[in-house]
This record gives C-alpha cells, structure tokens and sequence, in this order.
C-alpha cells in the first residue's frame, strides 16, 4: 500500500483528535448549570427501566456538540438523526462517517491492490466517498423502517384516540393513553408530544415537532384537523373517525401495490447490482484481464483518458439511470 495514503490517514486523525481537544476545553465552567439541569432531568424524566446518564458524563459529547452546532449543515444531521430515532448525537454521527469512510477507502485498496501508488490514491479516494454515504444509508433506511411501522399504527392509534374523547378525555388526556397503551414507535412520540406539553409548548406545536420527526401524510391529516378544532371547535371524535377509515383503506391498498410491484422492484435490484457482483467475481477468478479496465495506458480518449475508464463510467451512470427509472415506474403514488 501506498505510504502516502497511510500517513494522510494517520494526519487526519491527528487533526481530528485535536479538533475533539479544542471542543473539550473551549466551553468554560458550567458545573452549576448542569447541576441545576440534572435535578430538573431526574425530576420530569419518564421511568424507562434504563440509567439515567448524567449530564457529568455528558460533557464531553455536549462541548463538542456545541462546538460543531455552530455550522450550517448540523441541523440537517439532527433532523435526520431525529427521524430515524437513533440514539446518535451529531458528533458521533460524524465520527462514524469518518471512521466509514476511511474503512471503505483501505477496503477498497486492499481488495483491488492495483500496485500503482497514483492508482491507490484514486482507488482510496473512491472507497472513502462511497464508505461516507454509510451511514447515512443506514440512517435514512431506519427512518423509514420506523415512517413505515408508524402509518402502520395510525389506524389503531386514532381508534384508541376517538374511544378516548368519546369517554370524556381531554386531548392530552387521550394522547397520554396512547403513550401508556400502545407500542413504539407511537408510544414514544406521543409520549414525547405530552411531555413537551407539560414543558411549556402549546398542543399545536408539540403536534408540529413530532410532524417533523415522522413527516407523513396521514400524520399531517390528522394534526390539521386537530389545529383546526382548537381554533374553530367541532366534533374532534368524528373527524378523527373519518380520518381513521381513510388511512386504513390508503394502508390496504399500499400494501396491494407493494404486493404487485414486488417483482418490478427486485428485478430493477437485481439489474443494478448484477454487474458489479459480476465483475468482481470476475475480478477474483481472472485479475489480470479485469484490471484492463482501469490501467493508466493506451488506448486514451484526447491522450488523456484510459478507454477503461470511460467505460466503467458509462457502465455505472446507466445503472444508475436504470435504477432510477424501475424505482419511479413501480412507485404509485395512492
């Protein structure tokens, strides 16, 4: 392997172990604020089973946070983060696609070992690019596993809603027997939703924070009917009701859909991936005749660029456009 790929390796941990330093002692003394927090925390925090951390052991991660809040694109990682519920902060997220990015670049040189230093670096480079998107896809496909699980319940979330205003209950009375009844993840943002409530939101902004944490449509049906009966009153129960069946008959048919398009979408899988799975088994039995693809040598498109390159090139920007292609055909809106 190329020793200049491994001492860039190495100087970019230096620089971020210096950056962790930096965050770690630039936030000051504020041992009396996060004693007061604490206090505060222990008495409104919900019993979960699970220890409470204090906010002691806390301090690295919140100076580093905070260090890094002050850039633009944080917000966008907490709103992901958030969606997908994943117990990450903002540092550690971008600790992990570092730490994938420069795993997928060595993993990268070590399986094609193209024995050619300028070759290397390129080989690192794209396998540090692609291993960064890591967690971002595990992150994103998290998020709608959970969108997913969470329209699921919908239904049953509004009937338990409607039986519980017919009884009597309030709307935070109802939304707290949603929290107490039913399973995660609508437990947990309804759960949410009652204890920013009682920490001094109004209802309709609560309803707003958990749209933006689980940004669905039928999601959004229900919190505009809501905001509309807190401002002009109603039957809330019997709106809630119409809405439920809507959903249930928007579930049924999705699921029909998802049904019949299930061959569509594995086939467009399999025409994207194919080749490259292809490709590098052909790589592993015969490495001298693949490697034509990639060598630094005549024939060159303007003496410039190696034919194999423009191939792979065009290869992979076809897949792409095929994949893209397939996924809008079989994705039917309802």
């Amino acid at each position: 392997m190329d020793p200049i790929i491994i001492y860039g390796a190495a100087g970019i941990l230096v620089l971020l172990l210096v950056g962790f330093g930096i965050a770690l002692f630039a936030g000051g003394g504020r041992g009396t604020v996060d004693e007061r927090l604490e206090e505060y925390v222990s008495a409104t925090s919900v019993d979960t089973g699970e220890p409470i951390v204090s906010l002691r052991e806390e301090a690295v991660a919140e100076k580093l946070d905070r260090a890094l809040a002050k850039r633009g694109f944080t917000q966008r990682i907490k709103t992901r983060i958030s969606k997908a519920d994943v117990k990450l902060r903002v540092s550690e997220y971008i600790a992990f696609q570092f730490a994938a990015a420069v795993a997928g670049g060595f993993a990268f040189v070590l399986l094609i070992n193209a024995a050619s230093p300028t070759l290397d670096s390129i080989i690192f480079a794209v396998g540090a690019f692609i291993g960064s998107f890591v967690p971002r896809i595990y992150v994103g496909q998290t998020a709608k596993r959970r969108l997913r699980l969470f329209e699921g319940q919908l239904s049953d979330t509004l009937n338990l809603w409607v039986n519980a205003l017919r009884s009597g209950y309030s709307i935070l009375q109802a939304m707290e027997a949603i929290a107490t009844e039913l399973p995660a993840p609508v437990s947990a943002e309804f759960e949410r939703v009652v204890q920013e409530v009682r920490l001094g939101l109004s209802v309709p902004q609560a309803l707003e924070n958990m749209l933006r944490r689980v940004p669905s449509e039928d999601l959004d049906l229900v919190v505009t009917a809501v905001n509309i009966q807190r401002e002009v009153g109603g039957n809330l129960a019997e709106v809630l009701d119409t809405i439920s069946f809507t959903i249930r008959e928007r579930v049924r048919i999705k699921g029909e859909i998802r049904t019949l398009t299930a061959q569509g979408r594995l086939s467009g899988w399999i025409i994207s991936f194919l080749p490259i799975a292809l490709g590098f088994v052909l790589f592993l039995i015969n490495r001298d005749y693949v490697s034509q693809l990639w060598i630094n040598e005549p024939p060159k498109i303007l003496n410039l660029i190696p034919c194999g390159w423009i191939v792979m090139a065009v290869g992979l920007i076809m897949m792409g456009i095929g994949m893209v292609v397939i996924q809008k055909i079989v994705d039917i809106e309802v």
